[in-house]
């Protein structure tokens, strides 16, 4: 079931936090960049198959082979993006999305709005990259 936005709606503090206007708006927001990901992933495809690898100048084959496993390094955060989207949508599906995973508190449109992949809160995420440096620090 979903809901049909206004047009021009953008979620607001002034309504009830994970309304099923803000969840629409996000799921929405969630689709359109997994879509956006996807199409590029295709497009990386589709240009290494057209690529000719055969470039007889060796400092020519070294760029594209440089170019092409950047691009691939680069269709692998996307795997993984599309991944952490799939993961959003499912706590959209659950009702926790929003919510932070750790404290259960509101992440915070603005937050959301930022990282819509989000899933924790601020602090809770700074409290979490301290103890990991401390950790690799050690």
């Amino acid at each position: 079931m979903t809901t049909q936005l206004p047009e021009g709606y953008a979620p607001s503090a002034d309504e009830e936090y994970m309304s099923p206007n803000q969840l629409e708006y996000f799921r929405i927001k969630l689709l359109d960049w997994r879509n956006e990901l996807l199409q590029e992933s295709e497009n990386t495809i589709s240009h290494l198959k057209e690529e000719n690898w055969q470039e007889p100048d060796i400092n020519d084959r070294a760029t594209l082979e440089t170019d092409a496993a950047l691009e691939l390094r680069t269709r692998d955060r996307y795997r993984k993006l599309v991944n952490k989207i799939d993961a959003a949508m499912s706590r959209i599906a659950d009702g926790t999305y929003g919510y932070c995973e750790e404290t259960g508190e509101e992440i915070g449109l603005s937050r959301l709005e930022a990282r819509p992949i989000a899933t924790l809160t601020i602090e809770a995420q700074e409290k979490h990259e301290r103890l990991e440096k401390q950790h690799r620090d050690d």
